[in-house]
């Protein structure tokens, strides 16, 4: 008797589950996409890394550079030009991440002087920072010795051409020709003193860091205010509405003479006061305890915030708009917020993923306010330099909403 009533009970869960069809595919598609993102998207290598290469002079050391760099899976190089304000203003714009600019001089063999190799690097992406300055160090170190190596031999050939070994038959002439080899010896050893420097410091590299030196906490600090938002609005709305629709409290609030418009305007507004408190409470505790500097304006910063909150509870609300259950909205919610946590580059760059989840960060609205907030925090970014991450969230919240208000099921 009681085992039907165990196989009954079982019947009953398996049936309720089944009825809930968004539920069902969500159990199962979440696992596979974090199993996909933690295998092929985390911790990878940094590559691809957008550059700029500056080409001053025409020679077989520029082309064997220009070689180099390309054959390096650190670096795709976007552009290669001979303005160097071009390059500078790439890097600026966030076209690029660094411009290497090799001087006029750079295939210039006739002195010994030695050639500066400057690397503007946009050091507001810490991690890719960590990437690009030891390997670009190493390439200029590898090829500063190949030159070295060079010039090396080219003087030892000049210096047994200018002291051939000689011999004379008479002994007045073993003397005369020992003494001239002697001196030319000492002038010839003279001619490569002189020369050593430059044989050792071929190339040097500097490197100008456009936003100084950044800490990985200043780069994680922002993305973290934005994803802190992000999973307490998206959360915050399955609590607020398919909660209350599942405790009934949202069907008795419509048997009176309300409007959907209201109840969702008022929620929206009730669920923004309190995400900006916490985000508020956030970056107070970040400058602080770290230190975090805010090299833009906070008021925009504060700005930035609260269109990003506003855009995922518009998310809340579309995906709230027809659930029965709370536990319904946190299934369907979580194959979208794990993912845009991962991908959107909170946590690592975007360069560090698969090309294929490189393309999927930009469908995310987290990408466009990781950005947006790292532009105003970091390198003090103001509106126009941040206009096309905010238009993309507006374009975003305009959407949430509207197919959140269209599908609203006041009778579910």
């Amino acid at each position: 008797m009681e085992g039907k009533k165990f196989m009954w009970m079982l019947k009953k869960d398996l049936l309720s589950l089944w009825r809930h069809k968004p539920r069902l595919v969500s159990m199962f598609l979440f696992p596979i996409i974090m199993i996909v993102l933690f295998g092929y998207g985390m911790g990878g290598t940094i590559e691809n890394v957008p550059i700029a290469v500056v080409d001053q002079s025409h020679g077989e050391m520029t082309d064997q550079t220009l070689m180099a760099v390309k054959n390096m899976s650190l670096f795709e190089v976007k552009n290669i030009t001979s303005n160097v304000n071009l390059a500078k203003e790439m890097v600026n714009n966030g076209e690029v991440k660094a411009a290497i600019i090799l001087p006029p001089n750079y295939d210039d063999t006739s002195t010994d002087q030695s050639k500066m190799v400057v690397l503007y690097l946009d050091s507001s992406d810490q991690i890719a920072s960590q990437a690009i300055v030891p390997a670009t160090q190493g390439l200029f170190s590898q090829l500063s010795a190949q030159i070295g190596a060079e010039k090396l031999a080219s003087l030892e050939v000049q210096n047994t051409a200018m002291n051939p070994q000689s011999s004379s038959a008479d002994g007045s002439g073993v003397a005369n020709t020992t003494d001239n080899s002697t001196a030319d010896s000492s002038g010839a050893d003279s001619s490569i003193s002189s020369n050593v420097n430059g044989i050792v410091n071929s190339i040097n590299l500097q490197i100008n860091r456009i936003y100084g030196d950044i800490a990985y906490i200043d780069f994680l600090v922002p993305a973290v205010l934005a994803m802190t938002v992000m999973m307490s609005c998206m959360m915050g709305m399955g609590q607020s509405i398919a909660g209350e629709r599942e405790t009934g409290e949202l069907a008795r609030l419509f048997m009176t003479p309300t409007s959907i418009t209201t109840v969702v305007g008022g929620k929206i507004f009730s669920k923004l006061i309190i995400e900006i408190a916490k985000a508020l409470i956030l970056l107070a505790a970040a400058i602080l305890l770290f230190g975090i500097t805010i090299n833009g304006n906070i008021f925009l910063a504060i700005g930035v915030l609260i269109l990003g909150a506003l855009t995922f509870v518009g998310f809340g609300i579309m995906i709230s708009a027809t659930t029965q259950t709370q536990e319904d909205y946190t299934q369907i919610v979580m194959p979208f917020t794990m993912p845009m946590m991962f991908v959107s580059g909170v946590f690592y760059p975007i360069e560090t993923m698969p090309w294929i989840f490189q393309k999927i960060a930009y469908l995310f609205p987290l990408t466009y306010l990781n950005d947006a907030m790292r532009g105003v925090m970091i390198k003090g970014a103001g509106i126009g330099d941040i206009w096309i991450d905010l238009l993309v969230l507006l374009g975003f919240l305009v959407f949430f909403f509207v197919a959140g208000v269209i599908r609203f099921d006041r009778d579910v």
